[in-house]
């Protein structure tokens, strides 16, 4: 298994729209506890596929960000939101824009559908800051960033931090330390098809 780590803005893998999954086997097994491994590392609530460079609807949560509570630990596969209920502005952030946070309007509930770790079908409720999270990774699993749902008051107020995170992106490919957009997009294609 290749070294797996969270990728920033503006990696196009964020901007891919992930593949379903089809087979949960030993290699998916170690990629999710991988991925629980790095978000716990950055500190974060969720973390989808795309966001580690996998093409691939899947996505891990634990609502408390707590390693030690396992029990909160969730995993879902090809998770679709069917209902979305009310809405809500808050501070929203992302490991793939470390440091940056902005308001964000989001539902106040939303009803998924999605498949387990077992390959089960499960239904999940939820508001508040799950159902934000949940909004959130779905979104990355579609090529949808934060940053898209900003007010134009909080792009402008971002855009010299993108336009930071941007120039280091495109200085790290000069370097030859990240792959270019275009073998960076063969790397996902290939990868897509190996649901």
């Amino acid at each position: 298994m290749q070294s797996m780590k969270i990728v920033q803005y503006p990696h196009p893998a964020l901007r891919f729209k992930a593949k379903p999954v089809s087979t949960i086997d030993k290699e998916f097994h170690l990629r999710i506890g991988r991925m629980f491994e790095l978000m716990y590392e950055a500190k974060g609530l969720g973390l989808a596929a795309n966001q580690v460079a996998i093409p691939h609807q899947f996505l891990v949560l634990n609502i408390t960000g707590d390693p030690s509570q396992k029990e909160a630990e969730e995993v879902f596969i090809n998770p679709v939101i069917v209902e979305r209920k009310g809405s809500i502005d808050d501070s929203e952030g992302c490991l793939s824009f470390p440091g940056l946070y902005q308001r964000i309007r989001r539902a106040k509930s939303v009803m998924v559908q999605a498949y387990n770790i077992k390959g089960e079908a499960v239904e999940i409720e939820a508001t508040g800051l799950a159902s934000r999270a949940w909004q959130h990774e779905i979104d990355h699993l579609n090529g949808v960033l934060f940053v898209d749902k900003m007010s134009l008051v909080s792009r402008i107020s971002s855009k010299t931090t993108l336009g930071e995170m941007e120039a280091e992106f495109r200085q790290a490919q000069k370097k030859g330390e990240v792959p270019k957009d275009l073998e960076l997009g063969q790397i996902l294609d290939s990868l897509a098809c190996e649901a």
